[in-house]
């Protein structure tokens, strides 16, 4: 059964939902089960992608990693997301521009980032 705001991808054609609502049922593509995708909240290679959350004047700056990651054809990061107090924001990129988004708002009291790198998945801080 799919889970409310979980993210899915299908191993075929690279399709990724995100759950609006959790209903009844499994979430099918290409004639195969869609994959979860984790969120995962440690790095252990040497590129960096848990999100960095920093509060700047007039919102927030979300950063991917503690060192810029590559934004290449071939490997990047897809969206940024934020979620602050319930309420969720996010940015698509695109290969070339830098992996970080800004979000306005007021000083919230519950941050949740996440990102989704093309090629290592959903990560979340």
């Amino acid at each position: 059964m799919a889970e409310f705001h979980a993210i899915y991808k299908c191993e075929i054609c690279g399709n990724i939902v995100e759950v609006l609502f959790a209903g009844g049922g499994d979430l099918v593509c290409c004639g195969q089960p869609m994959k979860q995708m984790p969120e995962q909240t440690a790095d252990s290679t040497l590129e960096k992608h848990v999100p960095v959350i920093e509060r700047v004047e007039g919102g927030y700056q979300v950063k991917v990693g503690s060192v810029p990651h590559p934004m290449l054809e071939n490997h990047f990061i897809q969206w940024i997301e934020l979620e602050a107090d319930g309420r969720v924001c996010k940015k698509f990129l695109a290969p070339g521009i830098e992996a970080a988004a800004f979000f306005p708002g007021p000083e919230a009291r519950t941050l949740k980032a996440r990102e989704f790198c093309n090629i290592h998945g959903l990560w979340r801080a």
